[in-house]
């Protein structure tokens, strides 16, 4: 019975540390880091806005003015990481 025990145990710490993994680009090291200092989609100085919002698409870092420019980049990221 402890075996058995153990044994779900284990499976479901895997489980549960398997789903905290990072996920859309690796790991945090294999991140390319942006190399701007204005806004991907606006092209407004970061901070200029607010606190700048930081996010990652396909491995590459992106950052962001304000939340508006979150959604337009979802919306069409093609078309804002040509740019980079």
């Amino acid at each position: 019975m402890k075996t058995k025990s153990a044994l779900i145990l284990a499976a479901l710490g895997s489980l549960f540390l398997s789903s905290c993994a990072s996920t859309g680009g690796g790991s945090a090291s294999a991140v390319k880091p942006y190399p701007r200092d204005t806004c991907i989609v606006t092209g407004n100085k970061l901070g200029s806005m607010g606190p700048v919002i930081t996010q990652v698409h396909n491995g590459q870092q992106v950052k962001f003015c304000c939340e508006p420019c979150t959604k337009k980049f979802a919306a069409n990221p093609a078309k804002y990481m040509a740019g980079l």
